[in-house]
């Protein structure tokens, strides 16, 4: 299969950096213990969080394993990273095109909504040089189920779609994008096991905005005189369907497991 890897935009996230943490909703904590437990992930074990961001998936795994490595390009979120990390995290600037046999083996590489901007045919590759027999790959991601709470999202998103530049969407939602498991099955780790935690959580208003400007089709960087336009939006869609700014959502965080065949 031929797949055309997304153009390498190293500072791309710059300015979603600061609303990464506040905006974007959390990997379940139950979804992390199984992760674990599937992957008889143990004390002696080191994890990579590849494209880890300000360190998510990094932090929640720290406690489960001997030392975790976040790589990701972006200066700004490896900065956001290092506040507040576990002593057992260290941190990389740098991109799957620097993966290779000197950073070691990893019984875990975890890639929390970052898998869709490598090229990743290539990146497999590099994974199987590094990830220890009986080990794995996991992608997460989240979503909102279509529920009754969750009413407010189609606006939102609709609010997103009608800010991006035009021909600005990459990956999942880009014509001709192929799946991450189509891939996966066709690499070294074609063993999936796809597991997720569906949870009722609140949510601000707040929240709201700065979920829309960590996403990079709609940060700052990217609007630039339009950001503060996107942002009234957002305040007036929640004051009329929000008008306390506190609501409800429903949100499934997903883990897709690959191990080797």
């Amino acid at each position: 299969m031929s797949i055309e890897p997304l153009p390498f935009e190293p500072r791309r996230f710059q300015t979603a950096a600061a609303h990464y943490l506040a905006g974007r909703p959390a990997y379940a904590p139950r979804l992390i213990a199984r992760v674990v437990e599937l992957c008889s992930l143990g004390a002696a074990h080191r994890v990579l969080d590849l494209g880890c961001g300000p360190g998510q998936l990094a932090a929640a795994f720290a406690p489960f394993c001997s030392a975790v490595l976040g790589i990701d390009p972006e200066p700004e979120m490896l900065r956001l990273a290092r506040q507040n990390a576990p002593p057992n995290a260290s941190w990389l600037e740098g991109s799957s095109y620097d993966l290779g046999p000197d950073i070691g083996k990893f019984r875990l590489v975890v890639m929390g909504r970052s898998f869709h901007w490598m090229d990743r045919v290539d990146t497999l590759r590099r994974l199987d040089e590094i990830v220890e027999p009986g080990g794995a790959v996991a992608l997460f991601k989240d979503s909102h189920p279509d529920l009754p709470e969750n009413a407010m999202r189609q606006e939102f998103r609709a609010l997103l779609d009608a800010y991006a530049p035009a021909g600005d969407y990459r990956g999942p939602r880009a014509a001709g994008w192929v799946p991450h498991a189509s891939l996966l099955l066709d690499s070294v780790f074609s063993l999936l096991e796809e597991i997720s935690v569906i949870e009722r959580r609140a949510a601000t208003v707040d929240m709201l905005v700065d979920r829309a400007f960590s996403m990079s089709t709609t940060s700052r960087s990217r609007l630039g005189d339009r950001a503060a336009a996107l942002e009234a939006d957002i305040r007036a869609l929640g004051a009329r369907l929000a008008p306390t700014g506190h609501f409800t959502e429903v949100v499934a965080t997903t883990a897709l497991i690959a191990r080797r065949k």
